[in-house]
């Protein structure tokens, strides 16, 4: 359709693709909650052995997969050493402190990361009166960070620091294969640091539902317990597991041209009079930029103008936009996305 708006608010919104749903339809199915839930099994040993973990569990979401890392490597009044960014702190609900009864000690730095030495000056000390510092939280990309891709060796850094501190690792890694795919490295150089790992199939993956949590038997077993407790347990699942297999099969490559078409969009926004965005810092499939009040009123405004226009975004600040690009934004679709910034931005 000409007049169909081009949706950039985020890479859930992708719908699943003829060759999806046909895998869907035709997916063998049981009852997952019974144990007998073949393509749900089949997903979950593939996943185990693709993040290099013993055992994965197949989730609802990826806030879900977050919420049971935690729940099930930490007890109440424990704290959690995490980015001021992180999507466990910013986005879910307050699961940690509600669902886990942990507490959350924040650290800063530059794009959502920190560095190693960030870590040990955030540790409680030893003593009844503080909550006991049991996991840190890395999230790669780092969603709030501008899909901002962490350095290998700075994963490993920190995480070797943590650990030898005794905290145990979990990395959010919802949007983990755009920085594989960026940097051309395998999932396992970032896993094997991180005790527990999550890794969402709706987001540009493409699948409709679903995330996967990883770590060893132990850890999984007891997710798979909290899962059931927290009314995350499906039935005849293997139609939503059947989509994540399709994602993983087809979908993994492409994220290259999410990548490049961000940067395209991200260099016409910088020839945009009143738009200030850092290209080096677009380097997967988000970009932020912010617009200036006097010629745009605020970002909501701009969003609006935008939306009037066939574009959709969203407003993450009150002079900030947020873009993410997906399977759905092909090259005509960006080409369109063009067209239009130019001629509401720099109009």
């Amino acid at each position: 359709m000409i007049n169909e708006k081009i949706d950039l608010r985020s890479d859930t919104v992708t719908k699943p693709s003829p060759g999806m749903r046909e895998a869907i339809a035709s997916a063998e199915v049981g009852d997952d909650v019974l144990g007998d839930e073949p393509t749900v099994q089949r997903l979950e040993e593939r996943m185990a052995d693709f993040l290099g973990k013993e055992s994965a569990l197949f989730v609802p979401s990826g806030s879900m997969a977050n919420l049971l890392a935690i729940r099930s490597q930490t007890d109440h009044g424990d704290e959690i050493i995490a980015h001021e960014y992180s999507h466990i702190y910013q986005y879910e609900a307050g699961s940690f402190a509600a669902v886990c009864g942990c507490s959350v000690r924040l650290l800063s730095g530059e794009r959502g990361q920190f560095d190693a030495d960030a870590i040990e000056p955030a540790m409680r000390p030893k003593n009844i009166h503080f909550p006991q510092s049991r996991l840190l939280v890395i999230e790669n990309t780092q969603n709030k960070g501008g899909g901002s891709i962490w350095a290998v060796e700075k994963v490993r850094r920190v995480t070797e620091q943590a650990h030898t501190l005794g905290l145990l690792c979990h990395l959010d890694g919802a949007r983990l294969m755009n920085a594989c795919i960026a940097l051309g490295v395998e999932p396992t150089v970032y896993t094997q640091c991180a005790d527990t790992v999550s890794m969402c199939f709706s987001k540009g993956l493409g699948a409709p539902v679903g995330s996967i949590i990883a770590g060893t038997r132990e850890t999984i077993t007891r997710a798979h317990r909290f899962r059931k407790m927290f009314g995350g347990a499906m039935r005849q699942s293997g139609i939503l597991a059947a989509a994540a297999l399709y994602a993983l099969d087809h979908n993994i490559d492409r994220l290259a041209e999410d990548h490049t078409n961000a940067q395209r969009l991200a260099q016409v926004l910088k020839e945009c009079p009143g738009i200030s965005i850092n290209l080096e810092e677009v380097e997967t499939n988000i970009l932020y930029f912010d617009v200036d009040p006097e010629q745009y009123g605020s970002a909501k405004q701009a969003v609006h103008q935008l939306d009037d226009a066939g574009v959709r975004m969203l407003p993450t600040g009150p002079m900030r936009i947020r873009a993410v690009t997906h399977l759905d934004c092909t090259g005509d679709k960006i080409d369109r996305a063009i067209e239009i910034f130019r001629g509401v931005l720099q109009g």
